[in-house]
């Protein structure tokens, strides 16, 4: 079987996606300029939208997982009085309202989107029926009854009123959030229909847009020393997750897939942790009785 070609090169490399590029084109560019093996994402953005976009490479894409499960903010742009067929500024119209809230009307109807609630995802996304993307077959015309999926949102509030026409807010929400059924839901709950006329990704867990690289900065900067240098390290993919300190003979332990010892830490009993040795990350599992029990095993 023929070997991936590529550096086998680990870390994280966070880009402030432009608008108009897939995130699938993203990951693309930063393997190129990388010349790396393995490359993967942590939280797919709309090709319209722009925003942090963080980057796996080698072996963190090992911790992808933990970064999309971490909390995210968006700050985007409503839209009032039309509703489109992809809930977002590149849809057809399907539908128009003269009425226009007043602010006050927005403030008080932005709790019923906040805490754990349940959304329904717009036609035009991933989400898969009967194995086909939802998308594909919004495409091809047909609707869909898109079941409901629970979703956390910690917080949504309007940072302004541009127009009568628009508002802007900001939300901070788990894992599974679609900003476009936000400006859907919240449209049609003020009685004006709505849709997304652009949004941006501010922070996803530890990493921020403002620390992110340009696709412009990448082009200029591909195969050399200077973009390895802004390679972040694996671990800050692990930032929700207590770190603990194997032993030298813990170290190997875990390195070969076994339960091996650690230092105790701020890890409790059956908690997930990860394990590091010399500095470097070991291991993902859960504590138990002074070992960690491993379930993702670093091969740095």
């Amino acid at each position: 079987m023929a070997r991936k070609k590529g550096r086998d090169i680990s870390g994280w490399m966070i880009v402030d996606k432009p608008a108009g590029v897939t995130s699938t084109a993203v990951v693309n560019k930063v393997r190129w300029a990388l010349q790396a093996k393995k490359a993967g994402h942590a939280g797919t953005l709309d090709p319209a939208a722009t925003g942090v976009l963080a980057v796996a490479l080698g072996e963190a894409t090992k911790t992808v997982p933990y970064i999309t499960d971490a909390m995210k903010c968006y700050r985007f742009q409503v839209r009032l009085g039309a509703a489109t067929n992809t809930d977002d500024a590149e849809g057809e119209v399907i539908a128009t309202s003269e009425a226009r809230p007043s602010d006050a009307e927005i403030e008080a109807a932005l709790g019923a989107f906040v805490g754990d609630i349940m959304q329904v995802p717009p036609q035009f996304s991933a989400v898969k029926v009967d194995g086909e993307r939802a998308y594909a077959l919004a495409r091809a015309g047909e609707e869909m009854d898109l079941a409901a999926r629970p979703l956390f949102v910690e917080s949504l509030v309007m940072l302004a009123r541009p127009d009568a026409d628009t508002v802007e807010l900001e939300m901070v929400c788990g894992k599974g959030g679609y900003v476009r059924s936000i400006a859907r839901d919240l449209g049609a709950a003020l009685g004006c229909l709505g849709h997304v006329l652009w949004l941006r990704r501010e922070w996803s867990g530890p990493f921020e847009a403002t620390d992110g690289l340009s696709l412009e900065e990448i082009d200029a900067l591909a195969q050399t020393p200077e973009l390895d240098a802004r390679l972040l390290p694996l671990e800050l993919g692990l930032d929700d997750l207590p770190e603990l300190r194997a032993t030298p003979e813990g170290a190997v332990r875990l390195r070969n897939g076994n339960p091996g010892l650690v230092l105790p830490g701020d890890a409790d009993w059956g908690e997930e942790a990860w394990a590091s040795f010399e500095g470097k990350p070991v291991a993902v599992g859960i504590y138990k009785s002074g070992e960690l029990h491993p379930s993702r095993v670093f091969n740095l």
